[in-house]
């Protein structure tokens, strides 16, 4: 992929509202649309701030997240709108027309307290919500380079103003907004095929305070499961969070890959997702799982 010129961070209105409100001694938590989750100071493992929020509405989304976009993109400018606007998909390359080679295994990282108990079986996980729109392709290989066939995959990720959904083991932490309890928008499972693969449309996720910009996922075979996080390129991220209209109000992430405290000091590229800009604007993003199960 082509190297993307870091750009410095740039401040938003709603960081220099944090800014203020912590000033005077309160904790910020911008709820759906808003910005990235803040608590009281204190995270998990996770890095997930504490707390509930109550901000506002971002970009060309509406406030509870779901897209109102022209779903404008191209083969050199990132799509809106969620997606509803993967309108070139079956047009995709195959990220894995060739066998996967020199297969190191994953390093497992936390689950963290943001999982949800139910499997929501299904290609679609965006809910309508909206966001730089995603395909998320795996294949899940073995040390030795064999796809993994039958295979449950299970993926997670904020929606675009840095909160999860679902009924977590602590909604008060994860959700920006109780009523996101009864959603479960990007959340996901399918099964590998033959080759091993699974494939998620999702959108781009959001930050929160303290974490890089990160998926969860778990690979589950005969009882057994191995649970890791899938990150993208620091200068991608930077990019994304300073041009594209749906995310540029939300600023830049408080913590790069390097900084986190979960895959930080790895070795990132085992962490790290390929990616590519489609024909119509979305985001191909694509990596080998390699677990022993």
């Amino acid at each position: 992929m082509t190297k993307i010129l870091e750009k410095a961070p740039l401040i938003s209105r709603r960081q220099a509202a944090r800014t203020l409100l912590l000033a005077i001694g309160g904790a910020a938590l911008y709820a759906c649309g808003g910005g990235a989750a803040e608590g009281d100071g204190d995270t998990d493992d996770d890095g997930t701030g504490d707390g509930t929020g109550t901000g506002g509405g971002t970009g060309t989304g509406t406030g509870d997240g779901t897209g109102t976009g022209d779903g404008t993109g191209s083969a050199t400018e990132w799509a809106t709108g969620g997606t509803k606007s993967m309108t070139d998909a079956d047009s995709y390359p195959d990220p894995f027309a060739t066998p996967a080679a020199a297969c190191v295994l994953a390093i497992a990282a936390t689950e963290g307290p943001c999982t949800e108990a139910a499997d929501q079986v299904r290609q679609d996980i965006s809910e309508g919500y909206t966001g730089l729109p995603m395909r998320l392709a795996l294949r899940v290989v073995d040390a030795d380079c064999n796809p993994i066939s039958g295979a449950g995959v299970k993926v997670w990720h904020t929606q675009i103003n840095g909160s999860y959904s679902g009924n977590t083991p602590n909604n008060g932490m994860c959700l920006k907004d109780s009523a996101d309890s009864s959603k479960h928008y990007f959340r996901g499972f399918q099964t590998t095929d033959d080759d091993g693969r699974v494939d998620f449309d999702s959108c781009f996720p959001g930050w929160y305070r303290g974490r890089a910009v990160h998926i969860h996922f778990t690979v589950s075979l005969s009882g057994r499961s191995f649970t890791s996080q899938l990150v993208f390129d620091q200068s991608l991220v930077e990019e994304i969070f300073t041009d594209h209209p749906e995310y540029k109000d939300f600023g830049q992430p408080d913590t790069t890959n390097a900084t986190d405290n979960v895959v930080g000091g790895n070795d990132l590229t085992t962490y790290t997702l390929t990616t590519a800009r489609m024909s119509d604007g979305a985001m191909l993003a694509s990596k080998d799982l390699v677990v022993s199960l």
